[in-house]
């Protein structure tokens, strides 16, 4: 549904997309995460046809951004992060305002309104003056225009900047309804709410993608960089470490190091003591599940198996790893 491709962005001398490539597929909902500056909203301009590359190919629905962009906007639903609502409307009026400039027919226009106002939980305030309106219901009416011709595709950027707990929660579940038919793409650099929305995660750092997260139930079940047709460095392909901790007695401290660091797929062994019990960290690759082996190699050597388990890595431990110091504007 998304496709970038070695899309480059110069601002002057300045560079602020470095040759980014990453897909999103029909009926996504993928988080666009990276520190304040690091290119996602660049990135989304280009997305949503406001802002030409230097250079890349981008396409949307199977239509060229640059070379077709009034067919990428007509599939197309944008959230930009400063809404530009017209507070003197009332919500009813500003969204068949919206729909007529999106080239509703006007034999959909009514439906449509219903629609959207109705999905975006606004039945209450249709008829209100937008800027008589919280923050959150602004938000809701800035979603409800980026709807209100039916997009496939919806693109958010900081959909929850700036809005209290409960909105926060109000705005997420809302995006996760929409989700069910549409491709969706929005920016954040709060973590939490990525990972109580979204199903995978795209991170961002410095203008170049640096990890692609599949997630299940908020956690990340895939860390290594798949999906960005090839845009990542050698040292991120090869995945970030996992340890699994293993207490065991009965052998020397010696033996026991020399014997799991040659089990294959093991990186390193760490040795500790640890409530003063003797500990192994042992790291190995991300794409590997070494328990059994190492469950194996515990009898076959007759030692005192007293606890195994795995550490994983946090999103918030993943998500530092896979961003650095950051330039302060995008």
């Amino acid at each position: 549904m998304i496709k970038v491709q070695n899309l480059y962005k110069n601002y002057g001398p300045f560079q602020a997309l470095n040759d980014i490539s990453f897909s999103v597929e029909k009926g996504q909902i993928v988080g666009f995460l990276g520190p304040n500056g690091a290119g996602k909203t660049t990135t989304m301009r280009i997305l949503t046809c406001f802002m030409p590359a230097s250079s890349g190919k981008v396409t949307v629905a199977g239509y060229d951004v640059f070379k077709e962009s009034k067919e990428v906007r007509n599939r197309i639903g944008y959230l930009p992060e400063n809404i530009p609502l017209y507070t003197e409307m009332t919500v009813t009026k500003y969204l068949s305002y919206m729909a007529k400039i999106r080239n509703v027919p006007r034999k959909h226009l009514k439906d449509r309104l219903d629609s959207v106002i109705e999905s975006c939980g606004l039945i209450d305030r249709r008829n209100q003056i937008i800027g008589q309106l919280s923050r959150g219901y602004r938000q809701r009416v800035g979603l409800a225009q980026a709807l209100v011709h039916d997009p496939e595709v919806l693109i958010l950027d900081e959909p929850t900047s700036g809005l209290d707990p409960r909105q926060i929660v109000e705005i997420r579940d809302l995006i996760k309804g929409l989700g069910k038919d549409r491709t969706i793409l929005f920016s954040t650099h709060i973590l939490p709410e990525a990972s109580n929305t979204c199903e995978r995660l795209l991170v961002i750092s410095k203008g170049q993608i640096t990890g692609d997260i599949e997630l299940s139930n908020g956690r990340a079940i895939t860390d290594t960089p798949s999906k960005t047709d090839g845009n990542i460095s050698s040292d991120q392909d090869q995945g970030i470490e996992k340890t699994l901790t293993l207490v065991v007695t009965g052998a020397a401290n010696d033996e026991i190091l020399t014997t799991l660091r040659n089990i294959p797929d093991v990186i390193n062994v760490e040795y500790s003591i640890e409530q003063l019990r003797d500990t192994y960290n042992i790291h190995y690759s991300t794409d590997k599940d070494i328990r059994s082996e190492i469950a194996k190699t515990v009898v076959e050597h007759n030692w005192n198996l007293l606890e195994m388990y795995t550490n994983e890595m946090s999103l918030e431990e993943l998500f530092l790893s896979l961003t650095a110091e950051n330039i302060t504007n995008e």
